[in-house]
């Protein structure tokens, strides 16, 4: 397993982390098989999406605010219920087809690192 640190600077932040996934894979060794990407924290999450129009994470991160807006009254005493909401609709892993030692992606996906809590420093595992 090969675990790299992010730093987001945004209470809510979409990081492209395609590139430091894709190293990990070269160092575990992965030629071929399937990769799991995971987040080891409860208000940040992951997905794959498109990274070639920052337009589209504005937009779902715009979505995700209408979905579980920061002030809704939530009973949580942290004050962060609506991290915790997004984080479970992005969810916390994803898996990634790796052949010959790259990961198989769309031609337009990559791999976003989901801020909800920030700024914060997290762990992504690979395995």
């Amino acid at each position: 397993m090969q675990t790299f640190t992010v730093s987001t600077r945004d209470r809510t932040q979409m990081l492209d982390i395609t590139d430091f996934v894709a190293a990990a894979v070269r160092k575990i060794g992965i030629e071929g098989g399937v990769v799991t990407v995971f987040v080891p924290h409860t208000t940040a999450g992951i997905t794959i999406n498109e990274n070639a129009d920052s337009s589209v994470v504005a937009d779902l991160t715009a979505a995700l605010d209408r979905m579980a807006p920061r002030n809704a009254g939530y009973r949580h005493s942290e004050g962060n219920s609506a991290a915790h909401i997004k984080a479970s609709l992005m969810g916390s892993s994803v898996r990634v087809i790796v052949e010959d030692w790259r990961l198989c992606l769309g031609t337009w996906q990559g791999i976003y690192f989901c801020e909800f809590d920030g700024p914060r420093t997290r762990q992504v595992w690979v395995r």
